[in-house]
């Protein structure tokens, strides 16, 4: 079988870092900020949910809450050159997604006037449980940088490399306000992204600024009471809860979203809660009745908060992300939202979060 590795350099993918000078620090230790992992100094790997809790929602939960969607390491440095090298403890391969977002990383930047894609940290496409590579940077200055975990695999460590003569010191800070939680399937979860950075959880975080949580689960997302307990004891600014695509029938849908939301609202009186519903009803035309009824369910639950005096509760319809020119292009397959999705995604919901945050805030 052919290959155009020999004939596109830009396919190439280095087998080593040979050829630079570079120190290794583990992330688990200062000055670094890891975000978006339960215990990430002391469990065995980088996971997202407490394990008890985890197992307890289901076998599923627990298998997919050791993923690192949404993880975080934050940092500065004056290095011209930024190398990881991680360990794995599960390898995330698929037909229709590609390694970087299932088991790769990538790096921002983060400055004054916001984030900046700088580079994707390639591996080798037959990587079995660990790789290292290097990402040339411009160096000589401090710049914040912000490394994210893969969606879709079980990350057992991660070391940054750096030039034996950098700086090494804290990030720039998120925003002082606590976490945004985010809960719901595998959109959440950010399956079908082009990598770890262009979920849409992710791409609000950059744009506001703001420390998050990602609680998603590919296919998983049940709504079980336990998990809804632990979530309640999380710090959070705003709840987002979007996980219509997993529950299985209608009566399920109807007869766990509302006590979900009273199960955060108990413990949380005072943070803003949004509710959304799927957005797949122009890419997924056969199933179209069937999400309408599954929006108004939704529906319900908001207006039934809203009738018992809970002024601090948002409604997004699903149907508006991708009711826009090229609505038919925003998904991997009908139902994932594809970068040009999540970043649609990310518009509408990062704006109710916005509005959300300076009502509770007084930003």
């Amino acid at each position: 079988m052919e290959s155009y590795i020999n004939i596109d350099k830009n396919m190439l993918v280095a087998e080593s870092i040979s050829g630079y000078d570079v120190l290794w620090y583990d992330v688990r230790k200062e000055p670094f900020s890891l975000h978006g992992f339960y215990e990430p100094l002391t469990e065995p790997f980088f996971r997202r949910v407490k394990p008890d809790v985890a197992e307890a929602a289901s076998e599923g939960v627990d298998k997919l809450s050791r993923e690192s969607a949404g993880g975080r390491v934050r940092f500065s440095t004056d290095s011209s050159y930024i190398a990881v090298r991680a360990k794995y403890r599960v390898v995330g391969r698929s037909s229709h997604l590609n390694l970087v977002s299932t088991s790769g990383f990538d790096l921002y930047t983060d400055g004054e006037f916001g984030s900046r894609y700088i580079k994707e940290f390639r591996m080798p496409y037959d990587m079995k449980d660990s790789y290292e590579t290097l990402v040339p940077v411009v160096g000589g200055v401090m710049r914040s940088y912000t490394i994210n975990f893969p969606v879709h695999a079980v990350v057992e460590s991660l070391e940054i490399g750096l030039s034996p003569d950098a700086k090494l010191d804290t990030a720039r800070p998120y925003r002082d306000i606590k976490p945004v939680i985010f809960y719901g399937s595998s959109i959440v979860h950010g399956t079908a992204a082009s990598r770890p950075g262009t979920i849409y959880p992710a791409i609000i975080s950059r744009d506001l600024n703001l420390d998050f949580r990602n609680i998603g689960f590919s296919g998983m997302a049940k709504a079980e009471p336990v998990l809804g307990e632990w979530l309640a004891t999380l710090p959070m600014s705003v709840f987002v809860y979007d996980y219509d695509h997993n529950a299985p029938t209608l009566d399920h849908l109807r007869d766990t979203h509302y006590p979900f939301y009273e199960i955060i609202r108990e413990k949380n009186p005072d943070v803003p809660v949004i509710m959304i519903t799927r957005p797949d009803y122009w890419t997924y035309p056969t199933k179209q009745e069937h999400i309408l009824q599954r929006r108004d369910i939704i529906m319900e639950s908001y207006l039934r908060a809203r009738a018992a005096g809970d002024k601090n509760v948002y409604f997004i319809d699903g149907l508006s992300f991708f009711a826009s020119d090229h609505q038919y292009e925003h998904s991997l397959d009908g139902v994932h939202p594809n970068d040009f999705g999540f970043v649609r995604m990310a518009q509408v919901i990062g704006t109710v979060i916005r509005h959300a945050l300076e009502n509770s805030y007084q930003l």
